[in-house]
């Protein structure tokens, strides 16, 4: 574990990728999801406000909520078309330039937030969230790949929970902005949800230091010269040359292959196991019920006797638990391997999650319950964090080749924004019929995804690309001489597995 940290800091620009990446990618991500809590109010009073001096009408309650409901959702919308766009934006323009040109799109959103009180308008406010959408749609997919094609095999592990660090730290400074001493008030909201802006223009001013992705640079752009001193500036004095000749070898047999549609990874033949588990891990993550139990920690807190105009302090402390242990994770996750903590981390979670249906269900009886509810819910986010979060985001990049990168990322973050999405127009109905026991769903999922993991999806620790196409290949094919090709062969022709699913 120590040697790979030294290893990190022997890499200063790298780490300083992980950084600028992260504030300008998923700590956008993180940040809205948790920053429209805390202004709630303020924003349904200005949504009445603007129809009363508008149009003269003031709206009735269910008419603000749903409104306010569309302001949330919307961001999902945008997320969902970024992610789309992702894939050929990064092919097109460079892992580097593409989340460049997402600033702006974060400042504009950003620049309509802050004078949207100003100008008694709600639409701005709707219009900002769809932009801020777009951005961490693109952002979520282009960070992960650029930061995966510049870390040293070693690091990638280290490097792919950072995407998961990132967010968890974007969630918490919502949650912690928008408490009242800080930006949560009634004069500073807009500036609370304009802070995006900020991490934007701190990207901007940064990443042009850094180079382009040396993988981009070689196996998209045949640039060999520029890829090495890419490395070069990117890993200091550390050897390269096996990760160059790595990289050659992938050349070889791609045989200048062009990048590849999602239509077309999802008709590959050869690649139909790595499909199915983007599709499997990247559902789950969604369905893993990560959202009600943040949703159900306030009446665990309440329960549990925290008085409820203090419940917004206590919440910051699953924020905060959810962040230390994806730091934990960071460190820890390359002496462990990214299979070992997926797997076991959707298993551990539908376990707390049959406990936790249990305590809350009878914790207004027995009077010492919620306290147990309480724990229960710090184990989950603990479990949560270490495993699913921060192995799921990079998993596309590592188990496909360069010409199904960018579909796989597309694919796995279209899931995520689908699944987000969905889950929040029918979370509340789930919630109001089922109660605690809508748990039980998500302990399906989680099992489902553990045990699939378990079984069917090979260790990517230190392995490349190669390694690992002919590991799903050994694992899942019964033809004995498939077994034995070798890792170096043109993968476009690797015999489809026998095994059907």
């Amino acid at each position: 574990m120590m040697q790979h940290l030294m290893f990190l800091l022997d890499c200063p620009a790298v780490l300083a990728a992980i950084f600028i990446c992260g504030i300008g990618g998923t700590f956008q991500y993180g940040f809205c999801v948790s920053v429209m809590t805390s202004p709630s109010a303020f924003i349904k009073k200005l949504i009445n406000t603007t129809c009363v001096e508008r149009y003269d009408v003031s709206l009735e309650e269910w008419q603000v909520s749903l409104i306010w409901s569309f302001i949330v959702s919307i961001f999902c919308i945008g997320g969902l078309l970024g992610s789309l766009m992702a894939g050929s934006l990064t092919s097109k323009f460079g892992r580097k330039r593409c989340l460049l040109l997402n600033n702006f799109v974060a400042i504009s959103g950003a620049v309509l937030m802050i004078f949207s009180q100003t100008a008694v308008s709600f639409e701005m406010i709707m219009v900002a969230r769809f932009l801020y959408g777009i951005n961490s749609g693109v952002g979520l997919s282009a960070q992960t790949m650029y930061l995966i094609e510049c870390a040293p095999k070693r690091l990638r592990g280290m490097v792919g929970v950072s995407v998961a660090t990132f967010l968890s730290l974007g969630r918490f400074s919502g949650q912690l902005l928008g408490i009242r001493e800080l930006l949560g008030t009634e004069k500073e909201w807009p500036w609370l949800l304009g802070f995006n802006g900020f991490a934007a223009v701190f990207q901007l001013f940064t990443l042009p230091f850094l180079p382009e992705s040396p993988r981009f640079l070689l196996l998209e752009r045949g640039d060999s010269q520029a890829s090495a001193k890419a490395f070069e500036r990117l890993w200091g004095k550390n050897d390269y040359g096996r990760e160059l000749d790595d990289m050659m070898k992938e050349k070889a047999s791609l045989h200048s292959i062009p990048n590849q549609s999602v239509l077309e990874l999802v008709q590959s033949q050869s690649l139909r196991w790595q499909l199915l588990t983007i599709l499997v891990a990247f559902t789950s993550l969604q369905l893993s019920g990560i959202n009600a139990v943040y949703f159900y920690s306030f009446e665990v807190l309440s329960a549990a006797g925290i008085p409820h105009d203090k419940l917004a302090y206590a919440a910051l402390g699953t924020g905060l638990c959810e962040l230390i242990t994806s730091t934990t994770c960071f460190i820890i996750i390359e002496s462990m391997g990214k299979k070992v903590l997926l797997y076991r981390g959707y298993i551990a979670m539908s376990v707390t999650l049959g406990l936790l249906t249990i305590t809350v269900y009878f914790q207004k009886s027995v009077s010492w319950l919620p306290y147990c509810s309480l724990v229960l819910v710090f184990f989950f986010i603990f479990f949560f964090a270490i495993g699913p979060a921060a192995t799921t985001a990079p998993l596309p990049g590592e188990i496909l080749t360069q010409s199904f990168k960018s579909a796989g990322y597309t694919l796995g973050c279209t899931i995520n924004w689908v699944g987000l999405f969905i889950l929040g127009m029918l979370f509340p109905i789930l919630v109001e019929n089922l109660h605690s026991f809508c748990f039980l769903i998500f302990l399906v999922f989680c099992l489902i995804c553990g045990l699939y993991v378990a079984f069917n999806v090979p260790e990517t620790k230190n392995r490349t690309v190669l390694e690992i196409t002919a590991e799903f290949e050994r694992m899942h094919c019964k033809d004995e001489a498939s077994q034995r090709k070798k890792p170096e062969q043109d993968l476009s022709g690797i015999k489809p597995c026998s095994t059907k699913f």
